[in-house]
C-alpha cells in the first residue's frame, strides 16, 4: 500500500488509522468509481466588436447580436461534465452543459424566450441521461434537455465556420426537453426521432399551455458518402423536421436541409443549408410571417494553423427575432491558431436590407432605423479546456 506523507502524519497523531486506510484502498467507493470516467471540459468565449458608422439601436437581428456593438464582450463561459457511452450493450452516461454569460441567457432568436432564470433554466444548456438498449447496432436514448436536432451551426461558436450566427440558425429552436432516440444503421445512414415539451426554446420543463397533451415531435436522417467515393468521401446530407406548440396560440413547424461536401481541392470544403419556419395562429391569434433562410459555406485549410471561412446568406420573411424583412449577408473569417488551446479569428460581416428601406442603425430601439447597410468587424478569442 502506498500512503502519502501527510496521511502518515495524520496517523501518527491518531486522526486516522492505517488499517482503515487499507480497507478504503481495497474497495473504492461507488461515487469515485462513477466519477472516474467523467470528463471536464469547456471554454471561455470573448470578443471585440466594432460596427462602422453611428447608431446601434437596430443591430442586424441574428442570434446573440444584442448589446455587443462597439465594445468588449464576454460572450459565454461553458462548463461541461460528461460521461459518454462506452461500447457495452447496456451502456449509460450523462452530460451537463452550464452556459454562463449573456449568450447562455439570451434567446437564440425566433426559437423562443429563454432568459436568465426562465423557469429554472439558467444556466443549464443541456442536462440529460443517455442510455443504450441492445437493439440491432444499439438504440441510444437521451432523456432530459438536449440540443436541437436541426441546423448547420451550433451554439458553440468555436465549432462553427464563422463567429457570428446565420439567419438560418436564428429561426431554429436550440434546445428541447424530452426524449430523443438515435440509431446508427451503418457507417452511412443514421436516424433520430423524439418527443419534447415545446417546439421553441423555452425554460426548463416548460410546457405548452395550449393543451395538457400538446407535445412537439422531432425527426432527422443523416447520410454520409462511403470511403470509396474518392474525393467526396465523408461528405454528408442531413434533413430534419420539428413540429409542435411553442405557446398557447401558436403552432410552429421547422424544416431543415443541409449538406457538407469534401472537394478534390485539398483542404477545401463547401456546404449549404435551407431553413423554413411556419407559424400557425389559433384562438384568434395572428400568425407571424413564414420565414426562409438560405446559406452557402466555404472553408479552406490553408496551413496547419491558418484557415479561411466564408458564408453567403439570404433571409426572407421572418428572418430572425421579431423582424419581418428580407436581408442579404456576407461573412468572411480568418482563423489563425497561434496559441495552444486558443481559437483566434478576425471576422468581417456585411448585412444589407433588400427591400430598400432602412433596417439598421438608429439611436434607440424605439427610434426609426437609419441605415440600409451594416458593416461590422469582430475579433474573437476562445480558450478551450
Amino acid at each position: 500500500m502506498k500512503v502519502q506523507k501527510w496521511t502518515l502524519g495524520l496517523a501518527t497523531v491518531g486522526l486516522v488509522t492505517l488499517p482503515s486506510l487499507v480497507r478504503a484502498e481495497e474497495k473504492a467507493s461507488s461515487v469515485m468509481t462513477a466519477l472516474s470516467s467523467t470528463t471536464l471540459s469547456g471554454y471561455v468565449d470573448t470578443s471585440m466588436q466594432w460596427d462602422l458608422g453611428t447608431g446601434n439601436g437596430h443591430p442586424p437581428p441574428f442570434a446573440y447580436n444584442t448589446s455587443k456593438q462597439d465594445g468588449f464582450n464576454v460572450n459565454v463561459v461553458k462548463i461541461t461534465l460528461e460521461k459518454p457511452l462506452d461500447e457495452g450493450q447496456w451502456a449509460a452516461g450523462y452530460k451537463i452543459d452550464l452556459a454562463l454569460g449573456p449568450d447562455g441567457a439570451t434567446p437564440a432568436g425566433a426559437g423562443g424566450s429563454l432568459g436568465a432564470g426562465a423557469a429554472g433554466t439558467f444556466p443549464i444548456k443541456e442536462a440529460y441521461v443517455v442510455v443504450r438498449a441492445p437493439v440491432g447496432n444499439g438504440l441510444d436514448f437521451k432523456i432530459g434537455r438536449f440540443n436541437s436536432i436541426i441546423g448547420y451551426e451550433s451554439f458553440d461558436s468555436a465549432s462553427n465556420p464563422n463567429y457570428t450566427r446565420s439567419y438560418g440558425y436564428s429561426i431554429e429552436p436550440t434546445e428541447h426537453t424530452g426524449v430523443l432516440a438515435s440509431y446508427q444503421c451503418n457507417k452511412l445512414v443514421s436516424f433520430s426521432a423524439g418527443i419534447a415539451n415545446t417546439a421553441t426554446t423555452l425554460g426548463l420543463n416548460t410546457r405548452s399551455t395550449r393543451a395538457e397533451s400538446a407535445k412537439t415531435y422531432l425527426a432527422s436522417v443523416a447520410v454520409t458518402a462511403p470511403d470509396d467515393w474518392g474525393a467526396v468521401a465523408g461528405s454528408s446530407l442531413y434533413a430534419g423536421v420539428i413540429d409542435g406548440f411553442g405557446s398557447a396560440n401558436e403552432d410552429q413547424s421547422n424544416l431543415y436541409f443541409g449538406a457538407t461536401l469534401n472537394t478534390p481541392v485539398k483542404g477545401l470544403k463547401v456546404g449549404a443549408s435551407y431553413d423554413y419556419v411556419e407559424h400557425l395562429g389559433f384562438g384568434g391569434a395572428t400568425p407571424r410571417p413564414t420565414g426562409r433562410a438560405y446559406a452557402a459555406y466555404a472553408s479552406f485549410q490553408a496551413t496547419e494553423k491558418l484557415s479561411l471561412h466564408g458564408r453567403l446568406e439570404y433571409g426572407e420573411g421572418y428572418t430572425a427575432l421579431t423582424v419581418s424583412r428580407d436581408i442579404f449577408a456576407w461573412t468572411g473569417t480568418v482563423q489563425y491558431d497561434l496559441w495552444k488551446n486558443v481559437l483566434s479569428r478576425l471576422e468581417l460581416r456585411w448585412d444589407h436590407a433588400c427591400d430598400g428601406s432602412p433596417a439598421f442603425g438608429g439611436t434607440t430601439p424605439a427610434s426609426a432605423p437609419t441605415k440600409k447597410n451594416n458593416v461590422m468587424a469582430v475579433a474573437n478569442f476562445v480558450y478551450k479546456f
